[in-house]
């Protein structure tokens, strides 16, 4: 982690010395979440993996500095979630509300195209309180990780003033923070999210 906000810092000051413009705009789209077991132990992971997504919002500010090579930190509220089967058949889904600041670095590729890539910090607003219901949980309050470090990067397209954005978003760590005093039992709740995301905006 140390590492990723050193590389951040480093593509924020670089970016910054050949400011040459700034923008200022708006977005919003749909996003397809989904949370992937990556448990372990002799009894497999409690998540069984599926190709099932959730589907939500995402929307808010976008700033850009620079031209040809930009910076583009982005104020954003998501709606993320996913739906899983455990190895005993129960389907659980939830959605949750989340507040995202991803600091992207891009290069344009000629005048419309551009692709861009960057770490992004998500913060739990609004958290799904039936999600662990029955399941044991010790503390109620530590269901969800209340700050997730993930990464997004994908592909944009400037049409005069209009944005459209496609990507890619994973996480570094996991959506869960369960509290067992068994490892293995605890490492068998673990998953990570990943989404994808198509939005619209409109360049001030």
């Amino acid at each position: 982690m140390k590492k990723l906000i050193a590389i951040t810092i480093t593509m924020v000051a670089f970016t910054s010395v050949s400011m040459a413009q700034f923008e200022i705009g708006a977005r919003a789209g749909v996003n397809l979440s989904q949370v992937r077991g990556d448990g372990g132990g002799s009894d497999g992971e409690f998540w069984n993996s599926d190709e099932t997504r959730s589907t939500g919002f995402t929307g808010g500010i976008y700033t850009r500095f620079g031209d040809k090579f930009f910076l583009q930190p982005e104020f954003i509220i998501s709606q993320k979630g996913g739906t899983t089967t455990s190895l005993l058949g129960v389907e659980r889904t939830f959605k949750q509300t989340y507040f995202d600041i991803p600091v992207l670095v891009g290069v344009k590729v000629g005048d419309v195209v551009r692709v861009q890539a960057g770490p992004v910090a998500t913060f739990l607003v609004n958290k799904d309180d039936g999600f662990f219901e029955n399941l044991g949980i010790q503390n109620n309050d530590d269901e969800f990780r209340k700050a997730i470090l993930g990464y997004q990067l994908g592909v944009g397209f400037d049409i005069k003033r209009i944005r459209l954005d496609m990507r890619y978003e994973g996480n570094v760590n996991d959506v869960f923070n369960i509290d067992y005093d068994n490892q293995q039992t605890e490492n068998q709740f673990a998953g990570k999210g990943n989404l994808w995301f198509l939005t619209l905006g409109y360049a001030f």
